[in-house]
């Protein structure tokens, strides 16, 4: 059995843009299934050999599919992600305005989405994975793909300076401010901040300061998983902002499908998350 996870430091440049690469490579697990769950980021995947296989997206409507390369926008329900007992690519974690600034595409239109990379960059989505999977090492692969990003990478992102202030506030206080005083801060209307939020990064406000709770609960408990402390449900829920543990529950069945503890067991011995690293490389 084989589970490597290597983190990349971003190239400086793209930093401001991705908040985490990751390559990861398992080998030799049981055939099963793993939940892509909402996060603050959006998702961009190149696969190393076997194609990305989602039985169901967090769109109901959108027919399963199996992807060389991918991009999923933010969301607010889980993903299934079936593999044969064997995955390996890159993932990267993209700020909200990295989709702008990489794909040349408002993370709003995204929205619940999982798109081919293809389908924003055109044939130089093929060209990117040739040149991804043909190199020998993991720092060779970042360096193709970093590449790939910065031939692409737009100086001035076009989202507005006030909708921008307002995904900071949101994850800098774990979704703690209401929207009301987000408003007030960058000087709109609630109404007005709504909607020009939603259209930049595809979630409403309220939306983004559950999953930006969500996605610290979550982290937290893994966390807590691997270093075999104990999980402590009652007290993660008010660490992370939420009334009680009734109330983390009911998000969790929300947000990943099932309660904290289920989805712990449905996920052990196999993450495809930085909390798995087993390297990690710099960016030089």
């Amino acid at each position: 059995m084989l589970q490597e996870s290597v983190v990349h430091r971003p190239h400086p440049a793209l930093r401001p843009f991705v908040a985490a690469a990751v390559g990861y490579r398992h080998e030799g697990l049981p055939p099963g299934e793993h939940r892509g769950l909402p996060s603050p980021f959006l998702t961009v995947v190149v696969t190393l050999d076997e194609p990305l296989d989602i039985a169901a997206h967090p769109d109901p409507v959108q027919s399963p599919g199996r992807y060389d390369s991918l991009v999923g926008g933010l969301h607010t329900r889980p993903a299934r992600i079936v593999h044969p007992g064997r995955q390996a690519g890159i993932q990267l974690s993209l700020t909200p305005f990295g989709a702008h600034a990489l794909l040349g595409c408002p993370a709003g239109a995204l929205a619940s989405v999982d798109a081919p990379l293809e389908d924003l960059l055109g044939p130089s989505a093929g060209e990117l994975v040739d040149r991804v999977r043909s190199a020998a090492t993991w720092s060779g692969r970042f360096r193709a793909l970093e590449a790939g990003l910065l031939r692409r990478l737009r100086e001035e992102v076009p989202d507005p300076a006030e909708v921008r202030e307002a995904w900071r506030l949101t994850t800098a206080t774990g979704g703690r401010l209401p929207v009301s005083r987000l408003a007030a801060h960058v000087g709109w209307s609630t109404r007005h901040l709504e909607q020009r939020f939603r259209a930049a990064t595809g979630l409403r406000p309220k939306e983004a300061a559950r999953v930006v709770r969500f996605d610290r609960a979550r982290r937290e408990l893994a966390s807590r998983s691997a270093a075999g402390r104990r999980l402590d449900l009652a007290g993660l829920a008010v660490a992370a902002g939420y009334a009680d543990q009734a109330h983390l529950t009911r998000e969790w069945r929300e947000f990943a499908g099932l309660p904290p503890t289920r989805w712990l067991a449905a996920e052990f011995g196999f993450a495809q998350d930085t909390e798995a690293v087993t390297t990690a490389l710099s960016a030089s």
